[in-house]
């Protein structure tokens, strides 16, 4: 099937993908020469036990490993080669000197370290770190919440003898050795430098954080060892399997997508809604645009080439959300009904509701937002609610938040003068959706087209195997295993609709801010009335455009 980017390989050789996302992991069994030939999914709980905190056990993230490539053996049967993993970042896994976990692992939807985001701006400097790391410190790197750690638990700080990501404490499960690839590095933030693809010691030295303490950073097709010897006899793997030095979950998403060259432009909607759009323009990071953006280095060539990443803090998991509202019951009957999923049989009932919701409007801001906000304060909302408006109503009214955040972002990415390749391919999670769909392509104003073969970060951790063992002699492969579907284009009438919406949803926006932050601070502090005036933001300089337009 693959033969123009085939080494010689036995018949029988499996890559195994695994990719750890904020709901649940993927797995992806590849043969070269047969292409996709088993996937499997697994749910884990997300524990939100205090504002702003988000965690995960990471044990569920070992044992849902277990289980599924235990599962892919089984289904496949042939010789697995080689494993890469991805994790959805920023997050934090702390582990002691045995490599058990210390507590809960903090996920990318976390938001309790807001103190230290400030005590390093202030520091540091917003853009001495910008400089350093292309990208901001509101983003919460993982060095903000290890930080967190240190000044909140410190008993479990000084028993870790390795803070790791979540397919970096993976990794270390199944090779024993404590790593983090350098895509993943641009989420440590604070003290990576981008463009060296090395921590900086001298801020290290400045912040009080132990570089012993920090793993040893791989490139993303680098082999960090072989699976342990015990770990694969439980497993069901052949002696000698390799693991790959890893990649961030978009990254992998878009490999899976064929995403292989610069201009290449993708959509993922998985917990987070994700634009990314792959160059080679290092100039593009120190740009206004490139300022605004998330600046990762790519799997393909993590010296040379970058993602740059407009990113929605929620994406896919508004669906979860509503999901997890309903009667679980009701829906699962639903849906077995019609033949297809629960969320599908939410997005269906928004299919008849027409655009704009009939003056139903959304923020999806659950946990904040990134690009181009970058306000961990923004909170979520229904506006202009009557008793007119149905479930439908309230679907589609998120499904546009959603894309309207997404077009907010999108426009900085367009302000970047990039190469961009049309279509925008919408890769994997609710981008399928056909009613979300079309909605994004109305709210974006671009032409698109979805993945009806490939995609998902799952398959692009199987490429990444296949290309860090040899099985593959490039990334080229992707672009075979990849096929699109029809082109959809933008409606005039939706259009104008929602660009109508969009100036709405941005005044909306501004006008719940004080009252967000008035609330948030009203639940940090217990108190029984609203304070009339809360501590003011964080501020890394001169206000940004976004902030001008929003107080305008």
């Amino acid at each position: 099937m693959l033969e123009s980017h085939r080494s010689s390989q036995p018949s029988t050789a499996i890559l195994l993908g695994l990719d750890f996302g904020t709901g649940g992991a993927k797995i992806c069994a590849l043969s070269p020469s047969r292409g996709v030939v088993h996937q499997g999914y697994e749910e884990y709980p997300q524990y939100h036990d205090q504002p702003g905190h988000s965690e995960h056990d990471p044990w569920h993230y070992w044992d849902a490993c277990r289980r599924l490539i235990r599962a892919a053996v089984d289904a496949v049967g042939g010789h697995v080669v080689a494993i890469a993993v991805s994790c959805a970042l920023p997050s934090l896994v702390l582990v002691d000197s045995h490599g058990d976990p210390l507590g809960r692992a903090i996920n990318l939807l976390d938001r309790r370290a807001s103190s230290e985001v400030k005590e390093v701006a202030e520091r540091l400097g917003g853009d001495r770190i910008q400089e350093l790391t292309g990208n901001r410190i509101e983003d919460y790197p993982s060095l903000v919440s290890l930080m967190w750690v240190a000044h909140n638990e410190p008993d479990r700080f000084e028993r870790t003898a390795k803070a790791l990501t979540i397919d970096g404490f993976i990794a270390l499960r199944l090779s024993g050795r404590p790593t983090l690839n350098r895509s993943g590095a641009a989420f440590f933030g604070v003290a990576y430098d981008i463009r060296a693809g090395r921590f900086d010691q001298t801020i290290l030295d400045e912040l009080g954080i132990p570089s012993g303490r920090l793993p040893e950073l791989v490139d993303c097709d680098e082999q960090i060892g072989a699976v342990d010897g015990a770990v694969a006899a439980e497993l069901g793997l052949a002696p000698g399997c390799l693991v790959a030095g890893g990649q961030v979950d978009c990254n992998a998403a878009w490999i899976g997508g064929g995403a292989v060259s610069p201009g290449d432009f993708q959509l993922n909607l998985g917990t987070c809604g994700v634009i990314g759009l792959i160059h080679d323009r290092p100039d593009f990071l120190r740009s206004t645009a490139g300022r605004q953006v998330v600046n990762i280095p790519y799997t393909t060539d993590v010296q040379r080439v970058y993602s740059a990443v407009a990113v929605t803090m929620t994406g896919g998991q508004v669906l979860r959300y509503l999901r997890d509202l309903t009667d679980r019951d009701e829906l699962g009957r639903a849906a077995r009904a019609r033949g297809v999923d629960e969320y599908d049989v939410l997005t269906l009932a928004a299919a008849d509701i027409r655009p704009g919701s009939d003056g139903l409007l959304a923020l999806p801001y659950f946990m904040g937002e990134r690009v181009p906000l970058w306000d961990d304060g923004a909170r979520a909302a229904y506006v202009g609610l009557s008793l007119h408006h149905g479930r439908g109503h309230l679907v589609r009214a998120m499904l546009e938040g959603v894309a309207y955040a997404l077009r907010w972002a999108l426009d900085v990415l367009r302000d970047g003068q990039l190469p961009i390749c049309s279509p925008l391919v919408l890769n994997e999670g609710g981008a399928r959706s056909a009613v979300w769909r079309r909605i994004l392509t109305d709210v974006l104003e671009v032409r698109t087209t979805v993945l009806v073969r490939g995609g998902g970060a799952a398959l692009g951790d199987a490429i990444l195997a296949g290309v860090s063992a040899g099985v593959f002699t490039g990334f080229g492969v992707a672009r075979e295993l990849c096929k699109t579907g029809e082109v959809l284009e933008p409606d005039p009438e939706a259009v104008s609709v929602y660009r109508e919406g969009l100036e709405i949803f941005k005044q909306t926006y501004g006008a719940l801010r004080g009252p967000s932050e008035r609330l948030a601070a009203f639940v940090r502090s217990g108190s029984t009335a609203v304070p009339s005036e809360t501590a003011p933001r964080c501020s890394l300089g001169q206000p940004t455009s976004i902030e001008r337009e929003i107080h305008a």
